[in-house]
């Protein structure tokens, strides 16, 4: 009885790809972390206190009324939360 379920290449995981980071382009430096990192500061917003949420690159991608929320809306999208002073 075969009990293997795949049905070929799709089912495949895609392999890691090793790089060595002594010759990464500085492109491929500005993009490390872009898709696992975000990060979360205070900011003051219309006279409010707030805590805004930008990607590794620095694009801001969210506002929250506080910290734990940000934290909570950065890990919600699978993404490691780093706080910036």
């Amino acid at each position: 009885m075969n009990t293997n379920t795949s049905n070929g290449p799709e089912d495949q995981v895609p392999a890691a790809v090793i790089m060595d980071i002594r010759h990464i382009s500085t492109e491929q430096l500005a993009q490390l972390g872009m898709q696992q990192i975000a990060y979360v500061k205070p900011v003051v917003l219309n006279g409010e206190q707030g805590f805004a949420i930008h990607a590794a690159d620095g694009t801001p991608m969210a506002v929250a009324g506080n910290r734990e929320v940000a934290i909570a809306a950065v890990m919600q999208h699978e993404m490691v939360p780093v706080q910036v002073h």
